[in-house]
């Protein structure tokens, strides 16, 4: 009886404490999913890579390094060196290793260290979704001395399925509305010099061999419509556009159907900018712009990324790849 007694009780114990690590990791997860999806469209460092990383390296931000020097990768001082750090046992006692201010950073510089070395290159010719390849690549190239490092990432992907967070990052999956919002309190917040707002003729001008005009927040359709005696139908279809009443905001309105391709190779994207900005300041249709980029609707370019006008079909995108 004593000893069904202690199986049961160690049961509840092993269970237990299974249940509060894995509520402990998915709190992690929530709390730094978004820097994880930034860096991906920064470097192109998968975010389903970077979070299980983290989660392992870190103990899900309560491993004694993470909790010192907010250091959630476990990257050492290399020589050179000069800033803070930490001393901590590794493969040799007391090796240094490199303390941040903030946890970002840490993820920040993660993104720089794989990117930057020459090592991890051939981890960026990988497919970003595929990452089985991604974890067998990292422990190839040295990234860890555990045997099972792959198997761990592998697991730690597919049991909290942080391939979702690659899948967004990439524009094919849709963002949650909470994340959303994040992003934009974020976007808000950052410091960046904005460019002084483009000048547009009065009445109607070319852009990219089509015809459009420059109409300001809370004209109609309609009107425009009228104006220009094109039936509202044809109007949205020119415009890559549902059913719409009125300009939410002061926009750029095309009189007939946009070019598939632009002169330009490619458009660099600046503070601000959504995918339908860009298709309507090229002069480009939507379908186009995301065929070319192997993008979605969905999408959210970072900023700095460059996104192809033309058919490129031997290039990759730089959003999904990070090519410079």
């Amino acid at each position: 009886m004593m000893r069904k007694l202690f199986l049961a009780t160690t049961l509840f114990i092993t269970i237990t404490a299974a249940a509060q690590q894995s509520e402990k990791v998915a709190a992690y997860i929530q709390q730094y999913r978004g820097i994880a999806i930034q860096e991906m469209q920064r470097t192109g460092v998968p975010a389903a890579i970077k979070l299980a990383q983290a989660i392992l390296e870190s103990n899900a931000g309560d491993g004694d390094l993470a909790l010192r020097s907010n250091n959630h990768f476990g990257i050492k001082c290399k020589t050179g060196y000069t800033g803070p750090y930490v001393l901590h046992d590794d493969d040799r006692p007391q090796e240094r290793f490199i303390k941040y201010e903030q946890p970002e950073a840490s993820f920040r510089d993660h993104s720089d260290f794989l990117k930057g070395r020459d090592r991890y290159a051939f981890l960026f010719q990988l497919d970003p979704t595929d990452y089985k390849a991604w974890a067998l690549g990292l422990k190839k190239a040295g990234y860890a001395t555990n045997p099972k490092y792959p198997q761990l990432l592998i697991g730690l992907i597919e049991r909290y399925n942080l391939e979702d967070y690659t899948l967004i990052a990439m524009g094919k999956k849709e963002m949650p509305q909470e994340l959303k919002a994040a992003f934009a309190v974020a976007k808000e917040e950052e410091v960046v010099v904005k460019k002084a707002p483009r000048q547009y003729p009065q009445g109607d001008f070319l852009i990219n061999q089509a015809r459009v005009v420059f109409a300001k927040q809370g004209t109609a359709y309609e009107a425009i419509a009228a104006k220009y005696n094109i039936p509202l139908t044809r109007l949205f279809l020119y415009n890559d556009l549902q059913e719409d009443r009125q300009l939410q905001q002061d926009a750029l309105v095309f009189l007939q159907l946009k070019r598939t391709e632009s002169p330009k190779a490619f458009h660099e994207v600046e503070a601000g900018e959504t995918l339908y900005n860009i298709a309507q300041e090229e002069g480009i249709r939507m379908e186009s712009l995301l065929k070319y980029n192997n993008l979605t609707k969905f999408a959210s370019p970072a900023i700095g990324s460059k996104l192809y006008l033309q058919d490129m079909s031997t290039a990759k995108s730089s959003v999904a790849q990070n090519t410079p």
